[in-house]
């Protein structure tokens, strides 16, 4: 069978090393569910352990027309579980009508976004195992005061635990990857829901980091408006700010905002 070519557009890197398949696989816990979906099985290295896992119901999403020939010949018992699409264009929340759990080595080039889609069918991605840049995997993890803590840091863990699980060099892929890359764990919290808007929540948050070298008084100028920054975390930079904290001063513009309405 002639193997796929990794194509650079699709930022394809293919795992070679089944002892680190086996390690991605293992560390799906299946708690409180039994349905995953992996995302760009590529060559297959993960897809073949989880085929073999006994009464799991898999699914597989694949944008590479050669990738979803391949993996059709090479795995028959695929079928119709596999899915020949874009998946930054699937609603994650039509997969399964019940608790599951994405894997996959994400492409470098559209990871934050494939974090962005977990997190809109939050109520049902109860848990995400993948390979990501290790750069990225750093940030996702990190506590606040650290300099990686970031966007994807507080909106990840307002919804869940993360776990950085290892380390892989690039030598296991094809082609190799110019960085390490990283395994992290993704499992849900007990938050069913936010005490403040979850969209103005995303907006605080954003704007507070996109210019985080400043303080919260300059950088949400534009979303503060007339009300008073005189507080003590006005005077405190983004990363300094942990989850409730970011919370908390959602609600406190919220409540601002309310009471500028009534006048």
């Amino acid at each position: 069978m002639i193997p796929v070519k990794p194509k650079k557009s699709l930022g394809q890197h293919f795992l070679n090393d089944k002892n680190i398949a086996r390690k991605i696989i293992d560390s799906l816990t299946w708690n409180n569910y039994n349905c995953v979906v992996e995302i760009g099985p590529g060559m297959g290295v993960l897809t073949g352990f989880l085929l073999g896992l006994p009464g799991r119901n898999v699914r597989f999403i694949e944008i590479d027309r050669a990738s979803v020939e391949y993996l059709n010949v090479k795995y028959p018992e695929i079928k119709d579980r596999l899915i020949s699409a874009d998946v930054l264009g699937i609603d994650f929340k039509i997969l399964f009508n019940e608790p599951f759990a994405v894997i996959g080595n994400f492409p470098y080039n559209i990871s934050s976004q494939l974090f962005f889609r977990i997190l809109e069918a939050k109520s049902l991605v109860t848990e995400t195992v993948c390979m990501i840049q290790k750069e990225v995997a750093v940030r996702i993890a990190s506590p606040p005061g650290s300099k990686d803590y970031g966007i994807l840091s507080v909106l990840l863990q307002a919804w869940y635990k993360i776990e950085y699980l290892f380390t892989v060099p690039p030598q296991v892929f094809t082609p190799p990857p110019r960085v390490n890359s990283a395994v992290i764990r993704l499992t849900r919290n007990t938050t069913e829901k936010l005490p403040c808007n979850d969209d103005f929540f995303k907006k605080v948050v954003k704007t507070a980091f996109n210019q985080r070298r400043k303080t919260l008084r300059n950088s949400l100028k534009n979303i503060l408006l007339n009300l008073d920054a005189t507080g003590p975390v006005f005077q405190k930079r983004p990363e300094q700010l942990g989850v409730e904290e970011f919370i908390n001063l959602t609600l406190l513009i919220e409540t601002a905002a309310r009471g500028w309405n009534k006048i």
